[in-house]
């Protein structure tokens, strides 16, 4: 009886203006035989440290995440914390 686990990044999403979804899944197989997928999902903002993301997320973020993308989620945040009084 042979169990083998494989573990990838299978989906990212650009959620909204600026947020990034990310998933992966776990597949567990028993002789070559599917049985069982369990994901586990992030939620990654411009002012995220990438290093170590996959390679794959990390050009998706580079990507999505230009200047005046990464200036709309400082102003965002700034109005959001002057909202609460911070």
């Amino acid at each position: 009886m042979a169990l083998t686990e494989k573990i990838e990044i299978d989906r990212i999403e650009v959620v909204g203006n600026w947020n990034i979804q990310v998933r992966q899944a776990t597949t567990i197989e028993k002789d070559g035989v599917f049985v069982s997928k369990t994901f586990h999902r992030w939620l990654l903002t411009p002012d995220d440290d990438i290093t170590n993301q996959e390679q794959k997320v990390k050009d998706i973020c580079n990507s999505a995440w230009t200047q005046e993308v990464k200036d709309a989620y400082t102003a965002f945040k700034a109005e959001q914390e002057a909202k609460l009084g911070q």
